[in-house]
């Protein structure tokens, strides 16, 4: 199959990629301490790396390189080194966040993951998350929905984002960024019955597997953080929204790919919520 003739089919795609972050994720866990790395450098803005990074996005672009030769590719780390495709003739570009949540990678936490996605003039419309340490891939595009795949057993299910709880939502917030005040301020207008922390794209994976609904993120966070989640939790029903309530888009206008302050929603609770601030504005 051809690659103008591979977008046509977006499971098709999607298996592809999943190949793909699993392999990366192998690699990943080739340089993987659950004690702790020591041995780790630092990118120019000063964030940890491994070589982890480096080879698992290397192999990534290779693999997508050979699938869609024509379509541009924005990697975490090619980007921070300078490379930066031209984007203004393609209506796709692949982005690739080869291990999202460093910090998580270096401690020996094994909540990181390999995120890979594919952009279409700005919306995020095939997504795989790989988390290789815990076993578990998230993959989500709009024709086939969304789905969770335990590695080591093979097993896969469908996921949708749940109802809204009535004795209180699951909040997911981040390990170690983000606002504590800002987030506490947001949750006032809301039920909580309980906030529980995550590392990398498995905060929003929660909501789109429903064990969580909400995870409001005021912090800078990059749009390879969150593009592969978003297209998993918009196939299983939910969203990200910025603060004004409007979708994420996936530019990459921003010189640093920087995406705004953001609020990842159960598919129930954002509409509760737009029509809530309807009622208000009435």
């Amino acid at each position: 199959m051809n690659a103008s003739r591979i977008l046509e089919h977006p499971a098709a795609l999607t298996n592809q990629i999943r190949r793909i972050a699993y392999q990366a994720g192998e690699i990943t866990l080739d340089y993987f301490d659950n004690s702790g790395l020591i041995d780790s450098t630092a990118k120019s803005d000063g964030s940890p790396v491994t070589i982890a990074d480096q080879q698992a996005e290397d192999y990534i672009i290779s693999e997508l390189t050979k699938i869609t030769p024509d379509i541009p590719i924005i990697g975490e780390e090619c980007f921070a080194a300078g490379h930066r495709p031209d984007l203004s003739t393609s209506e796709y570009y692949w982005l690739v966040d080869a291990l999202d949540g460093t910090k998580e990678f270096i401690s020996g936490s094994g909540e990181y993951t390999v995120n890979i996605a594919l952009i279409h003039n700005g919306d995020p419309i095939i997504g795989v998350v790989y988390a290789p340490f815990l076993g578990e891939l998230y993959a989500g595009n709009p024709e086939t929905g969304a789905i969770r795949q335990l590695v080591d057993d093979k097993s896969e299910r469908r996921i949708e984002t749940r109802p809204i709880p009535s004795k209180g939502i699951t909040v997911v917030s981040s390990k170690s960024h983000g606002s504590a005040e800002k987030l506490n301020e947001f949750l006032e207008q809301f039920k909580v019955e309980k906030i529980i922390k995550k590392g990398s794209s498995l905060k929003i994976c929660a909501i789109a597997a429903g064990k969580a609904d909400l995870y409001p993120r005021f912090g800078p966070t990059c749009e390879w953080d969150t593009a592969a989640g978003d297209a998993v939790l918009r196939a299983a029903g939910g969203g990200l929204t910025d603060t004004e309530g409007f979708p994420l888009r996936y530019t990459a206008q921003d010189p640093k790919l920087l995406n705004p302050e953001f609020i990842a929603w159960s598919g129930d609770l954002i509409m509760a919520h737009q029509e809530a601030l309807q009622n208000e504005a009435l």
